[in-house]
Formats: C-alpha cells, structure tokens, sequence
C-alpha cells in the first residue's frame, strides 16, 4: 500500500515539474510561431502529413521540440527549427499551440 502511495505522489511530483517547466507565454508564442504555421497549420490543426498541435499539452510539445533540437527524434526539417529555439522560445510555442482549439 505505501508503495503505491508514494508511486502515485511521485507521478504527481513529475507531472507538476514539467507543467512549471513548460510556462510559456501563449502570445510570444503566437508570435514566434510564424514559421510553424506553414507545415503546422495557423489553427495548430495541421497540414497534412504534418501533425496537429493544437490542444497538445505544453509538457508535450516542450519535450518534442527539445527531442527534435538535441536529434533524439531524428526528423533532419524539425532540427533545422528546433535548433535555434531557446528553453523560452519553446516554452512560448507550446503555451500558444496548447492553447489552441
């Protein structure tokens, strides 16, 4: 029993961690998304064969971005924009994405 209590402490310990790490500005967001939009959709929704992004949770879209610039995903175009992105600028575009509907 314990150990699924401290199980479940420690889920909501990570959870939290990574919803504070994501914290972006959804308008800087918005406007750093310029060149997002064009694979990615103005709606987030996604153009086809690329993803939907709206809706997505912050934590999420930070992860991929940071996975993509390290070439943990290995996707050659979403390096090319992943690179440059500071721990903020992925912050803001995951809070603006995630805010989407």
């Amino acid at each position: 029993m314990k150990y699924k209590l401290l199980v479940a402490a420690l889920a909501t310990l990570l959870a939290m961690i990574g919803t504070a790490q994501a914290g972006g500005d959804a308008n800087a967001g918005k406007e750093k998304a310029a060149t997002c939009i064009g694979c990615h959709g103005a709606d987030g929704k996604g153009v086809a064969p690329n993803p939907a992004l709206a809706g997505l949770k912050e934590g999420v879209i930070v992860e991929k971005l940071k996975a993509y610039k390290s070439g943990a995903n290995a996707n050659p175009v979403m390096k090319t924009f992943a690179s440059p992105l500071s721990d903020q600028d992925m912050a803001d575009l995951a809070a603006y994405f995630a805010s989407l509907k």
